[in-house]
């Protein structure tokens, strides 16, 4: 065979197996085509069920929004529930199918339209409505109350979802909302007025708010029959009566705010039928309840010329390095012990790297010395007591060397473990008598008052109650805290708990009722189904102020389909929760009620943009407060706020003479026009009631002058506001009563910024103002407020101040620099007002962060 044939065969042979192969090719696609396709016919019917499903629950949504939007009704959480209860969930085969080109397109909308696009077309359509239903009520929200509303308040009125809250700036109309609301859901038909209730905390609010309601809506021509207003105390005891056919009482020593005064009388029978209680309650009182929770806790009170240096006041009068110390002393004080404090030690050990060892306390008596070291119960100093564990251990050297008696306490195990027996023990053993006397007079600093101390009970009583806290809720959060300190925590518990005891007891006697434990009851009558009190529409005023007693009985109220809650308030003028307020129901609002909007009200018709710009700026520095921009309806931006600076507390109520005769002066002139009385309004608002004796005893014709605190002031507004005693001080504004750690058991948390309810109280007071704001403060003695606000510049310095501004301290920021006399040779420089706390000073007119040894 030739060559040629051979490759003519071969040629041959490749084009046939070619041909075969792409014949075999060609067939094997066609089967995979095939079988592509049976598996995508398999797969779409694999996946129709649940396709059917989610077109099924697209067109019931679209149906309806389309019902909602014939009725001409908002889209509720209720009415969507409505719809087919529960997204469909796609299976698996629906999600493979989504995952094809183009046969999975229906699919891939499907899943989007049940995932995300249901909600944003059920918010589209109540955008829609929202703006034509504004327009179809124009007249309605123009006429409804005196003036027309805002479109923001209009906007809280038509937002008519089961669960709504507005947050509502100072002046912002609140209740005009209420009362629209109100009116509007009578109106449209979406709730006969029986059936809705409005609450309030007080009954002077509750009667406003019945007057208001019946008389716009009988203005509009709407029936208002039935709609109710009441306090939560007397709404909560109608619930009692009707779920168990027999009204309670509430405690007749709970008018007039006399429930700290009975606590205080309860404290009296206890401490002098057990002399375990009173000495619980005497040793808490005066030795536990200055005490901060950390052992380099609480700030210097005194400063020590001797020794040129801060520390804290002892009963007996001398200035010690810690509040530890403090503590011993005061013990030691109280128990006719005679001590020596920082006595030089008998040897002189001063070397290269010690000066002279000068042990904590020294007992001459007995030859004893006293050291007491700043540990926490894991044996640890503060952080910032560097070379501590160094001194200690040098220390106790010494008196090993020399042989000298040395007894030893430590932070922790007073005030965390075993109190002050073993100490008492040791000093026995030694031979010093103890003579415990909590009646002695003490010539240095002021312990806590036996009425402030029931003060703190009947607060830790509020918030117990409100929560439901039991003996068992308290020790477990007390075992499992890391930040009380256990023993003495257990003396306050101990107290506590005797005192709810007879408390109770009395409440049977008088077969009467508390407060907090009339609500409780009636949201777990409510919670149980034991009664429906019928009310579909329920408004909630000042709810910043909701203790979670209040809370559980709104929520109770509306927990039926198609029932509303709208609660209206301000988390910046959340001030009571010394009554058993938790600022963390508004804050929290949807986990304790359901889901729903947040509105905010943020334009005041009160007070001018001035007064709006510092008193938000000031407040708002909280991060937990909730954010808002606050706007004035006035034009005007109105001028700063003014201080009347004073050199001496003495001049203060002269000052106040001055403020307000100039005031009456400008009336009389015509630089200040009279309100619609004829006069101008004036109210006088101080930190405490005490401060009502700075009032002048002629007041001006052309003013109508009132004093209030500013808790009583909440709600209320005048022409001009002054504030006469802007100072720092235990009763100083801010109030430096400080709050007890352990309130934090008895609370949901706590808010860690500094004054932080002090300064929603200033807020308050400022935003009464419809004009303007005046503050008297003293020199040497200014109000951190007030230093913070000259440090940002919102204040301004009034004529009748006796002296001149000063300059914010740059190193502390609470004082200001005030001129200061060395004791040593009468030369002066410039020192911060908050001084102890503080030793900043200036000299030669040069910025120095000099040491206070070489000034003071």
């Amino acid at each position: 065979m030739t060559t040629v044939l051979m490759a003519l065969i071969f040629t041959a042979l490749v084009v046939v197996s070619t041909i075969a192969l792409v014949r075999y090719r060609t067939a094997m696609a066609l089967r995979r085509q095939e079988a592509a396709a049976q598996a995508l016919v398999e797969l779409e019917a694999a996946a129709r069920p649940s396709l059917e499903e989610h077109r099924a629950w697209k067109q019931a949504v679209n149906d309806g929004i389309l019902q909602a939007n014939a009725a001409e009704r908002w889209i509720s959480r209720d009415t969507r529930a409505e719809w087919p209860s529960a997204r469909p969930k796609a299976s698996p085969a629906l999600v493979e199918l989504s995952r094809n080109d183009e046969p999975g397109a229906e699919a891939r909308e499907l899943l989007e339209y049940v995932k995300h696009g249901a909600d944003k077309t059920i918010a589209a359509a109540n955008a829609k409505f929202l703006v034509n239903e504004l327009g179809r009520r124009q007249s309605f929200f123009g006429t409804i109350e005196t003036q027309p509303l805002t479109r923001e308040q209009s906007a809280a009125v038509v937002t008519f979802d089961n669960r709504v809250q507005v947050v509502a700036a100072a002046g912002s109309g609140k209740t005009s909302v209420m009362v629209a609301r109100a009116a509007y859901a009578i109106m449209r038909g979406i709730v006969p007025a029986e059936r809705i209730l409005l609450l309030a905390f007080n009954k002077d609010a509750a009667t406003e708010l019945q007057e208001r309601v019946d008389t716009r809506l009988s203005t509009a021509g709407i029936d208002g029959s039935g709609l109710k207003a009441a306090t939560f105390h007397s709404f909560g005891l109608r619930v009692i009566g009707e779920a168990t056919g027999r009204k309670k009482r509430l405690a007749s020593w709970l008018s007039g705010n006399q429930d700290v005064a009975m606590v205080s009388r309860i404290v009296d029978e206890l401490r002098d039928s057990s002399q375990e209680f009173r000495f619980k309650w005497d040793i808490y009182r005066l030795l536990f309840a200055r005490m901060a929770d950390e052992p380099a806790g609480g700030e210097p009170d005194s400063y020590d010329f001797k020794s040129k240096e801060t520390g804290f006041r002892t009963f007996n009068g001398e200035t010690v390095k810690s509040q530890g110390e403090r503590m011993v002393a005061d013990f030691l004080f109280l128990n006719g012990v005679k001590y020596e404090y920082e006595r030089p030690y008998s040897y002189d050990v001063a070397d290269a790297q010690h000066s002279q060892y000068r042990p904590d306390f020294y007992y001459p008596k007995v030859d004893v010395w006293h050291e007491h070291w700043a540990l926490d119960h894991q044996g640890r100093p503060p952080k910032e007591f560097k070379g501590y564990a160094e001194g200690m251990a040098w220390k106790k050297s010494l008196h090993h060397r020399h042989g000298t008696d040395l007894i030893e306490t430590t932070w922790a195990k007073i005030i965390d473990q075993s109190g002050f027996q073993p100490l008492a023990a040791e000093l026995k053993a030694k031979g010093l008598e103890l003579d415990w006397n909590p009646d002695r007079s003490i010539p240095g600093a002021k312990p806590v008052k036996h009425e402030d101390l029931a003060r703190l009970i009947r607060s830790f009583m509020a918030h117990v109650k409100s929560n439901s806290l039991t003996r068992n809720d308290l020790d477990t959060r007390l075992m499992t805290s890391t930040g009380i300190q256990k023993y003495r925590a257990g003396i306050f518990l101990d107290l506590y708990w005797q005192i709810h005891d007879e408390w109770q007891a009395r409440l049977a006697a008088d077969d009467s009722i508390d407060f907090e434990d009339m609500l409780v009851e009636a949201a777990k009558h409510l919670e149980a189904g034991k009664v429906d009190m019928g009310y579909d529409l329920v408004l909630v005023d000042e709810f910043q102020d909701a203790s979670q007693a209040r809370a559980r009985l709104a929520r109770a109220l509306v927990d039926k389909p198609h029932r509303y809650l709208l609660a209206v308030g301000d988390d910046w003028q959340s001030i009571n929760r010394f009554a058993g307020a938790d600022l963390s129901v508004m804050t929290s609002f949807n986990k304790w009620f359901g889901d729903g909007p947040t509105l905010k009200l943020q334009t005041t018709f009160r007070s001018p943009q001035s007064i709006c710009d510092t008193a938000s700026n000031f407040v708002a520095k909280n991060p937990r407060q909730l954010t808002k921009k606050v706007s004035s309806s006035h034009s005007d931006y109105g001028p700063k706020m003014s201080l009347v600076r004073l050199g001496k507390p003495e001049e203060v109520e002269a000052a106040l003479t001055n403020v307000l005769s100039n005031l009456a002066q400008q009336v009389r002139c015509g630089e200040v026009r009279p309100g619609p009385s004829g006069k101008v309004q004036v109210d006088v608002l101080g930190r405490y009631r005490f401060d009502r004796d700075l009032m002048p005893r002629m007041l001006p014709d052309e003013l109508k002058v009132t004093f209030r605190t500013v808790h009583s002031s909440k709600g209320l507004e005048a022409d001009y506001v002054v504030l006469p005693n802007v100072s720092s001080g235990t009763y100083g504004f801010p109030s430096e009563v400080v709050d007890d750690p352990v309130l934090s058991l008895a609370m949901t948390e706590a808010d860690p910024y500094p004054h932080s309810e002090e300064r929603r109280l200033f807020y308050v007071a400022l935003t009464r103002a419809r004009r303007h704001v005046t503050l008297i403060g003293v020199r040497g003695r200014e109000s951190a407020f007030i230093t913070e606000l000259l440090k940002d510049k919102l204040l301004e310095l009034s004529p009748l101040s006796t002296v001149e501004l000063s300059e914010p301290c740059p190193k502390c920021g609470r004082g200001v620099l005030v001129t200061r006399k060395r004791k040593s040779d009468g030369g002066a420089f410039m020192g911060c007002s908050a001084f102890p706390k503080c030793t900043y000073t200036r000299k030669g007119g040069q910025l120095a962060q000099a040491d206070a040894r070489e000034r003071y």
